[in-house]
Order: C-alpha cells, then structure tokens, then sequence
C-alpha cells in the first residue's frame, strides 16, 4: 500500500468539522472509530479522550491546509513538520498480505501501529500520508473548498491542477451562484440604461417644447 494513501486521513479528520457552518461530526468515540474506516483493529483502542484529543490535531491539520491555499508553502511544511516530530510512525516491511503467482511475499512498506492511544496512531498515519502526498505532487495540491460556506479541506490530483472545490456538488452550487450573479449584474445594467435612454427621451421632448 502507497503511504500517499493516508493523506485521506487527514483529509477525513478535517471535513469532520465545518467551521462556517457550525458543524461538527467528531463528538464520540463511534466517530473516532468511522475515521479509521478499515482499520478497525487500530480503532478498538478508542476511549472518549481521543475525542478532544483529534479534535485539537484537526485544528492543527486545518492549519497546514489553510496556509498551503492561500500560498504560504512554508508555513504548511512548518506546521506538518511540528506535527510529524510530535507524533513519529514507525515504518515497516510486511508482506503476509499479499502473494505473488509463486506464493512468495509481496515486500511493500506500510506504518506499523504501535501508537500510545487512538490519536496518536491516527495522527502519525495522516500527517505521513499527508507528508508523501506533498513532497510528491507540491504543497499546492491542498487546498480549501471555495465554495462558501463549504471550506471543507481536499487534495488535488488533477493533472493540471485546477481543482478548486472539494467536490462536483460544491462545484455545481458555485457555478450556480456565479451564473445567477451574472445575471442579476446583466439585467442591473440594463436598467439603469434602460432609465438613461428615458430620462434622455424626456428631455429632448421638454427641449422640443
């Protein structure tokens, strides 16, 4: 398995929040759990302080993709970094998984789990993904929805990194809004013009008289 797999980590951990909307998902330890998705063996370690505990590292996450949309790469790296140091994984070689055609172990490197507590397992996963995901494809490909009041956090992998919305819902909204936008614009123009041709027509006629 890809490490650039478990930057969805960190996405997922994010997107539990909607800041704007005053939103928030991550209230119990059944949510800590539906964020591991699969792993659930990682999960079964879950007590109410993981709660409080990633919901302060998605603050932190949030962090690094605010400041990697609005262009400060620095300051993204920087705040990753703080998080990897925090919160180290542990790297290792494993093939019981898989088999290749002779039954001999497909090698591949995954992250070992032996985290003190849920968060700290979690955490370890994402911002590693995460990491692999930006020195890969650049700093940014993280970014913010734009779609107001949306915000929620996405990865980029388009091949000419265009995305702007995390996903064709936010998208489909914002090109409605902008194409109702225009065309209140259009018809505010056209009747403030439509009043200048009256107010012209009425005095050529006050002129005539």
């Amino acid at each position: 398995m890809e490490l650039a797999y478990y930057s969805d980590y960190a996405v997922r951990l994010v997107n539990t929040e909607q800041p704007e909307r005053g939103g928030d998902t991550l209230t119990s330890v059944e949510a800590v759990r539906d964020l591991f998705g699969v792993a659930q063996q990682a999960a079964r370690r879950a007590t109410d302080s993981d709660v409080t505990r990633l919901r302060t590292v998605r603050a932190r996450l949030r962090a690094v993709f605010e400041a990697a949309d609005t262009g400060d790469e620095v300051l993204a790296v920087d705040l990753l970094n703080a998080l990897m140091m925090e919160f180290p994984v542990s790297p290792q070689i494993s093939g019981h998984e898989f088999r290749d055609d002779d039954g001999r172990p497909k090698w591949h490197l995954h992250i070992a789990d032996h985290a003190a507590n849920a968060t700290a397992g979690y955490t370890a996963t994402a911002c590693m993904g995460l990491a692999f995901h930006l020195t890969d494809l650049g700093v940014d490909r993280l970014g913010i929805c734009e779609a107001h009041p949306c915000r929620n956090a996405y990865l980029d992998t388009s091949t000419n990194r265009s995305r702007r919305y995390c996903s064709d819902r936010c998208a489909t909204r914002a090109n409605v809004a902008a194409y109702r936008a225009r065309k209140r614009l259009e018809s505010e123009r056209s009747g403030r013009t439509g009043r200048t041709a009256e107010s012209a027509q009425e005095s050529a006629a006050r002129g005539e008289r």
